[in-house]
């Protein structure tokens, strides 16, 4: 053999290994990171980046191409498991080929339809919606053509990961599935699919504020005022959710930030509606521990009329009592939370300032 047949060998058993290399290492590449919760610097507190699972050749071999990157484009725009999207997918509609009633056109028999098998009155009253639009509900615009329809894939697909967020996944995804579908035999099947197409098996879930974070966050607090309001705040967690609820056992949201703020002897509304027009509004990003985090929660809540408080522990982050069906009363991620109307600061409220002076000459 000469030199140049030598060479030539070598360069094809060079670009043979790259090849190789590039097919081991495909997979690999496509598993992406689930949206990073920040929390003001608590990196050391459980507040790490969770991985989204790439997919498994099951999901590769099941899942269509074009839904398949709709699942994950979605689910990380919103911040939930694409995987768990392509649940619900695969487990209501096997990613849209199914020929029922419904998936393609008109409504089955509990009045559901499209892919992802939306009741109508949840999409927002009209299976086609112009956006921006008056309607309530879920109805989303997934492909940028101006329309929510609940037949199209990319719509469909975005509304889901919208629901299943503000119902709360990513950390209490089995609780938002239960919500979306109200049987945990449904439940149990999706996380079973979602398992399947996780190349690690999994559906990973962010890890929640540890206990051992109390202090830290205390810590952050501007001066003792409002480090008294977040003691109390962060001692409720674990506790559940009662609509009306100012404790001791269990908390509504405003409710749980009423008795904050009273722990420090001091005195602000006690409701949702009351407390946005109260407290001075606040930029986002300058929002400090002890402002309010204020959303949009549906129907009869609004820009002027937000449904749902949180108050704010450190940049990112909120102690909540969200709902019912939500978990108990715990630290979670704003940032990453759809329907922020806007932050307040009660502190700053006249009357507020007038007790803080009383306060201090007693």
């Amino acid at each position: 053999m000469n030199g140049g047949a030598r060479g030539r060998v070598a360069l094809a058993l060079a670009v043979a290994g790259i090849c190789l290399v590039a097919l081991i290492m495909a997979p690999m590449m496509m598993v992406s990171t689930f949206p990073t919760i920040t929390g003001g610097g608590l990196a050391d507190c459980g507040e790490a980046a969770a991985q989204a699972s790439g997919q498994s050749e099951t999901a590769l071999s099941d899942i269509p191409p074009e839904y398949l990157e709709l699942y994950r484009k979605h689910a990380e725009e919103v911040g939930v498991q694409w995987n768990v999207l392509a649940g619900i997918g695969k487990r209501e509609t096997d990613h849209g080929r199914s020929t029922l009633p419904g998936v393609r056109s008109g409504t089955n028999h509990a009045g559901a339809a499209g892919p992802m098998q939306f009741l109508i009155s949840t999409w927002g009253g009209k299976a086609k919606i112009k956006i921006p639009s008056e309607f309530n509900g879920y109805a989303s615009d997934g492909d940028g053509d101006g329309w929510a329809d609940v037949y199209n894939p990319a719509d469909a697909i975005l509304g889901a990961a919208k629901m299943i967020k503000r119902n709360g996944a990513p950390e209490e995804v089995r609780r938002a599935l239960f919500v979306y579908n109200r049987a945990w035999w449904y439940v149990d099947q999706v996380m079973e699919i979602a398992e399947r197409y996780a190349a690690d098996g999994a559906v990973a879930v962010p890890p929640e504020a540890a206990e051992e974070c109390d202090e830290d966050l205390v810590e952050a607090a501007p001066d003792g005022v409002v480090a008294q309001i977040l003691e109390y705040a962060l001692a409720q967690r674990g506790k559940p959710y009662l609509w009306g609820g100012t404790g001791p056992d269990a908390f509504d949201c405003s409710g749980i930030v009423y008795m904050a703020y009273r722990s420090a002897g001091l005195s602000i509304p006690r409701t949702t509606f009351g407390q946005w027009p109260f407290g001075v509004r606040i930029p986002e990003g300058e929002e400090q521990p002890g402002d309010l985090v204020f959303f949009n929660s549906g129907p009869g809540t609004g820009p002027d009329r937000p449904g749902h408080v949180g108050m704010v522990v450190s940049p990112g982050k909120m102690v909540e009592a969200r709902c019912r069906l939500c978990g108990p009363i715990k630290v979670t991620s704003y940032r990453t939370r759809t329907g922020i109307v806007g932050f307040t600061r009660p502190l700053q409220n006249p009357s507020v300032q007038e007790q803080l002076r009383l306060r201090a000459q007693g």
